[in-house]
């Protein structure tokens, strides 16, 4: 990528992982001239050259990088700075496409002001020196992976030690440890996403828990080398939150950001005042609107922004209000110099009985209940009430205990939609009380970034009106008792 930038070229970073036919389409959108290509994925990269030469481009190729990858270094006489003139900082950059939440993924231009000045802020923020050590688990191709943990560090002179292929805990966790025993190889920092913290509380609950006290320690001990450990992308669930933080003795960073303008709501490494749930308060030179005052939706003027959508000014011109604000879509509410996220305006703000109702808040709730892994709260459409609130949630099957099993659920179900009401009551009013539950009896689908596509779960979870049908789901039935002549 960094030769790319050099060359004045704009770089598309995807992942290997991703299918021909979807790879297909981010090189014919971005009508990439060639694509650089690892010796594990030659394969991938011949059917690659095929599909595109075949749609759109007969002299797209796949250059592999290995036989370059390891030639002599050259000695610093042997190089020659370049006299031409200095590069458009407005110019494409990186090219990142977005998680298509709402269509197909899109391609957001990043400037090349992005790779420094967005990096710069960025280093500013978490105070970032050559001693720090960023362990890196997150895809390059998605703006955390390269705005947050890549480019910033490297400007600063850091040190990033990259962990390739798919997550694994038990291999994070011991990576931990040998930072703690090891001087030589601690870590500074971490960045991850929910779904990897609550996979990391999993292990450590279920594995290292049994371990003798002198071994646990030093898993315990690598948990709090670290100057800051980040989480962004989504929301990080409180009971989540107060777990690590109990553990580390010291809280998670959060943020709030998207691909288009950077992370713009952030939290400092040394406000302990922050309120739970908080992802920050606006980061400097950031101009920030909510739509209705103190509550209502993001709209946002950043240096830092993206300069376009590849090839679709349509969309380019409607993500923009009238006043060049860009409209995140993103509900939040403001106290003081502190935000929440709400929800999405599309998904996550539920219209039921003439109430507006905030998915997060239910999903916060219902992961505030110990037997509760992972919640997710959408709406379901309904001729009564316009929409049903319908919750989906695994659980968390250390709770799962003999005691629980006499308190709760019946012969269909280890959890009814009974039992979870009756702990939310004292939590919620009666209007936000999920009406649906479906309980999943395993973790719940995500994106390589962690991110649970709610707009395609709730239809393949609550199909309408096959739900009603479904053994699965249950639905809270409202009793009325005559009154009594």
């Amino acid at each position: 990528m960094l030769a790319v930038l050099a060359l004045g070229a704009a770089a598309v970073p995807i992942s290997p992982a991703v299918p021909v036919q979807e790879a297909a389409y981010f090189v014919e959108k971005s009508k990439a001239a060639l694509v650089l290509v690892s010796s594990f994925d030659l394969e991938k990269c011949c059917r690659l050259e095929k599909c595109v030469a075949s749609t759109s481009n007969e002299h797209f190729r796949g250059v592999p990088i290995g036989p370059y990858t390891f030639t002599p270094t050259l000695d610093p006489a042997e190089i020659f700075i370049s006299s031409d003139r200095a590069l458009e900082e407005n110019a494409a950059s990186v090219v990142i496409f977005t998680s298509g939440t709402t269509g197909l993924p899109k391609g957001a231009v990043m400037r090349r002001a992005f790779v420094f000045d967005c990096a710069l802020s960025v280093a500013d923020h978490y105070r970032l020196t050559e001693d720090d050590v960023m362990l890196h688990v997150l895809p390059v191709h998605h703006a955390t992976g390269v705005g947050i943990n890549f480019f910033p560090f490297l400007i600063s002179g850091s040190r990033i030690e990259f962990r390739s292929g798919s997550f694994d805990e038990k291999w994070m966790w011991e990576r931990w440890r040998d930072g703690a025993v090891n001087p030589q190889r601690r870590l500074t920092f971490f960045s991850g996403v929910p779904t990897i913290y609550m996979r990391m509380r999993r292990h450590y609950q279920r594995t290292l828990l049994k371990l003798p006290p002198k071994e646990l320690a030093a898993f315990i001990a690598g948990s709090r080398q670290f100057r800051a450990c980040l989480c962004g992308t989504s929301a990080l669930p409180q009971p989540l939150s107060d777990f690590w933080t109990t553990l580390m003795q010291k809280r998670i960073v959060q943020r709030y950001g998207a691909t288009e303008f950077g992370a713009i709501f952030k939290i400092h490494l040394d406000d302990k005042k922050a309120p739970d749930g908080s992802v920050g308060e606006v980061v400097n030179g950031i101009d920030v609107r909510l739509s209705n005052g103190d509550e209502g939706e993001i709209l946002v003027k950043s240096p830092h922004m993206f300069s376009k959508y590849l090839y679709d000014p349509e969309a380019t011109a409607k993500a923009h209000d009238e006043d060049g604000y860009f409209r995140t879509g993103d509900i939040a509410r403001r106290e003081g110099k502190y935000y929440w996220i709400l929800g999405r305006a599309s998904l996550d703000i539920i219209k039921s009985g003439g109430y507006k109702i905030s998915a997060l808040d239910i999903e916060r709730e219902l992961l505030s209940l110990p037997y509760i892994a992972e919640a997710v709260v959408v709406g379901v459409a309904d001729e009564e009430f316009g929409q049903r609130v319908a919750a989906l949630v695994s659980l968390q099957e250390e709770e799962i205990t003999d005691a629980f099993l006499e308190t709760y659920g019946d012969s269909k179900h280890l959890l009814t939609i009974e039992d979870v009401r009756r702990d939310l009551r004292d939590r919620l009013a009666g209007y936000k009380l999920p009406s649906l539950l479906r309980v999943v009896d395993q973790e719940l689908p995500k994106t390589v970034t962690g991110k649970v596509q709610k707009k395609i779960l709730g239809p393949e979870f609550f199909p309408v009106p096959d739900y009603q049908m479904n053994p699965d789901v249950q639905s809270w039935i409202q009793t009325r008792e005559l009154a009594k002549l």
